[in-house]
């Protein structure tokens, strides 16, 4: 057995801060304030719930993830955000409508005193939100990245905290390409001070993260910390990161299905994807700009998974499409259709529709959770830069230079937790199995 690497018990407070305090942040606050309180259960979240097995199958060892390795406590938890819009937390959730109001009463108190920071916010990002009344100004963008490590460092003193954690749960900016600012972080410390208007908003929150030494998680397709300044960053004050955009509803079913097809050799000739969403989410996204960076992301899931250059008769032609459409009266309770036309045996052809009803920010909610605690023990096991054993959650994992993402559901399970498995100092789990039937 090998030896466990040394990391840090999770003494005291975990700060979890969340730049956006909408519809998903709000479910990720009531949701764990309801566990704590034995009114719900930790439904979808690999940190509370999930089990991990060590050794051969005959040892009969499946302890939960949490006993294996040393996560933040939900008893520990503190929570703030910024929101460029002023409704305290509780006002958010009945807003965003994800929650009912009986399933939000029993935490009024607490969540209406979780008032939002002013945000970093630029109308030119995010065209789409309107009411945002609440966010700091500032003669220059070094400014604002100032104010925010400002922010952070007053929230971990009156919070009493030991540690704090960044989870993006804003809304999706505008595409762009990368600048030069974002090159190096001298680059990207001179855009600051010159107020390069390729910076982003989520860019500036996670430089300051960083400066603060607070682990950053992006969950949204625009670029934030996956650029070359930012990983330089990370690296040198030895901070984990990780991204990007939270994987919920029909791209996580593609995750699934997809590596199904191909390990089958079933062929592709098409997959058309719409969406339609009614809440801030959908909103932002009816602008071009914004629906580009969600595009991006999730038409790379495909691509990598099936790997037409291997396969060129089942996938090098394939036809894929997404479409996302705002549509009010849905709120968040989103639905997706797929239509899949695959073929096999002598080219015959067959069909896959798949309709899911789904809600975005119950999906998304335990994600920020297990994001933040899993986060964080990176950050107390002496982690630092990417960490791509958490490809899991996302839609577009963010990878070292030069690799390509892996974006199998399945593999990427085996990643993370052959990742606990390795930090703890059991053995790797290949299910080869041939110990059974040999010898």
């Amino acid at each position: 057995m090998a030896k466990p690497i040394h990391i840090d018990a999770p003494k005291g407070k975990l700060g979890i801060l969340t730049p956006g305090m909408g519809a998903v942040a709000t479910t990720f606050f009531a949701g764990v304030h309801a566990i704590r309180k034995d009114l719900a259960q930790p439904i979808g979240s690999l940190t509370q719930m999930g089990h991990i097995r060590l050794g051969k199958r005959t040892d009969n060892r499946n302890p939960l993830i949490k006993d294996l390795v040393p996560l933040a406590s939900l008893d520990d938890v503190v929570f703030g955000g910024w929101d460029p819009i002023s409704d305290n937390a509780y006002e958010a959730a009945m807003h965003a409508g994800v929650l009912t109001e009986k399933d939000l009463a029993p935490h009024k108190k607490e969540l209406s005193a979780l008032k939002p920071m002013p945000a970093v916010f630029d109308k030119d990002w995010v065209k789409k939100l309107e009411n945002t009344d609440n966010v700091k100004k500032g003669k220059s963008k070094a400014e604002l990245a100032e104010a925010l490590r400002d922010d952070i460092r007053t929230f971990k003193r009156d919070n009493k905290c030991n540690r704090v954690v960044m989870v993006w749960c804003a809304s999706t900016e505008a595409y762009r390409d990368l600048s030069a600012s974002h090159l190096s972080v001298k680059a990207f410390e001179a855009g600051l001070k010159k107020n390069d208007p390729q910076i982003s908003p989520s860019q500036i929150y996670a430089y300051a993260a960083l400066m603060e030494g607070v682990p950053y998680a992006n969950g949204a397709p625009n670029l934030s910390v996956d650029v070359p300044a930012m990983v330089e960053l990370a690296r040198e004050k030895r901070v984990p990161i990780c991204g990007k955009d939270f994987k919920t509803g029909q791209t996580l079913m593609k995750t699934v299905l997809a590596p199904g097809f191909k390990a089958r050799l079933l062929g592709l000739s098409g997959w058309f994807s719409t969406n339609i969403l009614g809440n801030r989410d959908g909103e932002v996204l009816d602008d071009p700009e914004s629906f580009k960076s969600k595009e991006v992301s999730k038409l790379s899931v495909l691509e990598t998974i099936l790997q037409a250059e291997a396969y060129p008769t089942l996938y090098k032609d394939l036809f894929h499409k997404v479409r996302i459409n705002y549509y009010p009266p849905r709120g968040d309770n989103k639905e997706s259709w797929d239509n899949i036309d695959i073929f096999g045996w002598m080219g015959y052809p067959m069909q896959i529709k798949l309709n899911f009803l789904c809600r975005d920010s119950i999906l998304a909610a335990p994600i920020v959770l297990d994001l933040a605690l899993f986060i964080d023990l990176a950050g107390r096991a002496g982690k630092r830069g990417i960490q791509e054993w958490l490809s899991f959650y996302f839609k577009s994992p963010q990878v070292a230079e030069g690799l390509y993402p892996e974006h199998d559901l399945f593999i990427q399970q085996t990643k993370l937790k052959n990742t606990l498995r390795h930090w703890a100092g059991e053995e790797l789990i290949t299910h080869l199995g041939s110990e059974y039937y040999e010898g």
